[in-house]
């Protein structure tokens, strides 16, 4: 099983899935955005125990609105740049171009999942969970057994039990 589960779709992007609370079950801590099933757990678990990055869903309508372009962000962004630079340059041989042509864009928009958006959030709270991690093993099964302990909402017979009272009526 694994100690962090990443769950990083764009915020209003994603639909609601199970896998996320099934890592949360066995301990693993999530790193995600406030999207899908993400909120459900936030909700039970407290966002001090889990890693919140990226924009909210309204930040993400705001943005497209105003006229989102990833091309600006790999301008601005030195590390960003580096790193789609890297992929045009390939790996062994093997060029990796039309990833950085999907972010970047060409005749359509580039990036759909604002992928350049979310980055420094991104790497700023996988900084922060590498640290906990690192450096803080107390504090890392902490949040690994308040995950664990917060999971019961997500249980089967609950949602059974729901499920007949609320849809199927019996």
């Amino acid at each position: 099983s694994g100690e962090l589960s990443e769950q990083i779709s764009l915020a209003g992007k994603e639909a609601s899935g199970t896998g996320n609370m099934k890592f949360m079950l066995n301990g693993a801590i999530t790193i995600g955005t406030y999207d899908g099933a993400n909120v459900e757990i936030i909700n039970e678990v407290g966002e001090e125990n889990f890693f919140l990055f990226g924009m909210r869903d309204y930040e993400v309508d705001e943005l497209w609105r105003h006229g989102y372009s990833s091309v600006l962000y790999y301008q601005k962004n030195e590390k960003l740049r580096k790193i789609i630079d890297f992929l045009n340059k390939g790996i062994s041989g093997k060029s990796f171009e039309s990833i950085s042509k999907y972010l970047i864009g060409g005749p359509v928009v580039g990036d759909p999942y604002m992928c350049f958006a979310d980055f420094d959030s991104y790497m700023e709270v996988h900084k922060k969970a590498s640290h906990l991690y690192f450096n803080d093993k107390r504090k890392w099964n902490q949040m690994s057994l308040m995950n664990i302990a917060s999971a019961g909402k997500f249980s089967s017979d609950r949602t059974i039990r729901e499920y007949a009272d609320n849809i199927w009526g019996i």
